[in-house]
């Protein structure tokens, strides 16, 4: 019984460096993002469920798992979505990880993440926010259950102020509809005033089904998206955008975050030269990182 490997999938242009990974709840996510990848897995459709026995195995996980990498919370569902007041399985794997000298990485779109700051002191952590908008209207469309901009721009200033490196994740990225200037430029001068260290950012990859559903839901922006990946190409179950329309878009906002001093990265994308630190953050967490770099 051991910590789970993130897997890194380089055909779909993963750049991740080795670590761990722990979903603590199956099924849908709360926050009904329209743009999910995770529903292409069985594991993580229909109602939410606590993995309320990681709350006792996370202790032997912990204590086969050898080298200690970072823990990252969460791949395919968010380990702050509400159910996690009640339950805590989340915070009673990471005060075990913490525990056990695990650096960690929490990968979150909630402001509960704040509740948990005297764990990530305990350990080198990094918190990372997804922060797709700064327009409500966009967001009610495309996750309309999560926190609100202000929410997730006050819970990062709270754990930089307490020396926690923090990441601001613009993922997705999607054509039409959050690609306004100043809605980026609103994230990227926001995540710098309040000590964001860095900003990694994806495009929208819809999985099978996605096209689908949108149309049912929102036709409109289903006619600009659909035509906006018409000459896209499918990789690993993912509909990317034609490679040269994706490559402006991410030089675009490049220029905008080296402007304001962050660090950049791109997630799964295939441009691995656009990159200033690793991808996911974890340059913050890691103590040798000479050997990911090359």
């Amino acid at each position: 019984m051991r910590l789970p490997l993130f897997n890194i999938v380089k055909s779909a242009f993963c750049t991740c460096p080795p670590k761990y990974n722990i979903n603590p709840y199956l099924g849908r996510c709360a926050y009904k993002c329209i743009y999910c990848y995770a529903v292409k897995f069985p594991s993580f459709r229909g109602p939410i469920v606590p993995r309320l026995r990681l709350k006792e195995d996370i202790v032997k996980m912990a204590e086969n798992t050898h080298p200690r990498l970072p823990v990252m919370f969460s791949d395919a569902t968010d380990p702050y979505q509400p159910i996690e007041r009640k339950y805590e399985v989340t915070r009673r794997c990471l005060e075990v990880l913490a525990n056990k000298g695990f650096p960690l990485l929490i990968v979150t779109k909630s402001d509960m993440v704040t509740r948990d700051i005297d764990i990530f002191k305990k350990t080198r952590t990094v918190v990372s926010m997804t922060i797709t908008t700064p327009r409500r209207e966009i967001a009610e469309i495309i996750e309309p259950y999560a926190p609100s901009f202000k929410s997730r721009l006050s819970a990062l200033r709270r754990i930089a102020d307490e020396g926690i490196p923090t990441v601001v994740r613009i993922d997705p990225v999607i054509p039409t509809l959050n690609t306004n200037e100043k809605d980026l430029e609103t994230i990227i001068s926001k995540s710098a005033e309040i000590g964001v260290k860095q900003i990694t950012v994806s495009t929208l990859k819809p999985v099978r089904g996605f096209f689908k559903t949108l149309k049912k839901k929102h036709p409109k922006l289903f006619d600009s998206l659909r035509e906006a990946y018409r000459d896209g190409e499918w990789i690993m179950g993912y509909k990317y955008l034609n490679r040269e329309v994706r490559l402006k878009i991410i030089e675009r906002i490049r220029r905008k975050v080296l402007i304001y001093g962050l660090a950049f990265a791109t997630c799964r994308e295939g441009f691995p030269w656009l990159n200033t630190n690793i991808c996911d953050g974890t340059a913050y967490c890691r103590s040798t990182l000479k050997r990911f770099m090359t």
